[in-house]
């Protein structure tokens, strides 16, 4: 059986969006090393509770990986030291017994923290409804030759439509940039036929809408790309400039 450990954590605790934060710190034992971070989060809660204390309010989901809603920065770096990686999937094993972990929340103007490590993500909402719908007719299911697709064009869309929209792009990037979230949403449709009907329009709206948002621009610093826990590529971020700027040559 594995040995359980105690950790010193120093987690950002936060009353309200308009009130100071700051550092508290906590000492926690029985950590297993088989749970995950907000598995642990979950038993430092059970212990400031019975201390009669306020428990640390942090966003989760699926905690499979799934569905981005977990993100954090751990050791100064979104979702935590380890590679393709969510919050939700790192595991206690990785800090030994005594560590000093340090948790806060994703840092960024469009990012406004709600209350401790949980920050307002709906501007990511914003800018996916700004880029509306595709033309595609519904129904029964068509047949699977309708459309041809080639392999090449149908394995980029699908590389990037595994963006979770966790928003850890925006947390590491100096200048707060939305380049790769918004990137690869509208790459995935511009490089399938389903997506061209509105393909220019797709483009113009959700750039605009990440710029009144209040998110930086991309100046490649690739730090996006290496804390993506589904590995976009910052190529996507090329593609997004040249629909911008062909859309807006088009008349936008």
């Amino acid at each position: 059986m594995n040995e359980t450990r105690t950790l010193q954590l120093k987690i950002w605790r936060q009353v309200g969006p308009q009130d100071r934060g700051k550092l508290v710190d906590y000492t926690l034992a029985g950590v297993m090393p088989e749970m995950s971070l907000l598995e642990m989060l979950d038993l430092l809660n059970e212990q400031i509770i019975k201390e009669g204390g306020r428990p640390v309010e942090f966003d989760s989901d699926c905690r499979e990986g799934i569905c981005g809603m977990c993100g954090l920065v751990i050791q100064g770096v979104g979702h935590g030291p380890r590679g393709a990686t969510t919050t939700c999937e790192l595991r206690m094993r990785h800090f030994a017994d005594g560590d000093t972990v340090t948790i806060e929340p994703f840092r960024a103007r469009g990012f406004p923290v709600i209350r401790d490590l949980v920050v307002d993500r709906s501007a990511f909402d914003r800018i996916m409804a700004a880029g509306g719908y595709t033309s595609s007719n519904v129904g029964s299911a068509p047949d699977g030759n309708a459309i041809l697709i080639p392999k090449a064009a149908a394995d980029k869309a699908m590389d990037a439509a595994t963006c979770i929209g966790c928003g850890a792009c925006v947390a590491a990037c100096p200048n707060a940039s939305a380049s790769l979230f918004v990137s690869a949403k509208i790459a995935q449709f511009a490089y399938l036929p389903q997506g061209q009907a509105e393909r220019a329009r797709r483009a113009l709206a959700m750039v605009r809408q990440m710029d009144a948002e209040g998110f930086g621009d991309c100046s490649n610093h690739g730090e996006c790309e290496a804390v993506c826990p589904k590995q976009i590529s910052i190529e996507h971020i090329a593609v997004m400039r040249r629909e911008f700027i062909k859309a807006m040559v088009k008349g936008g």
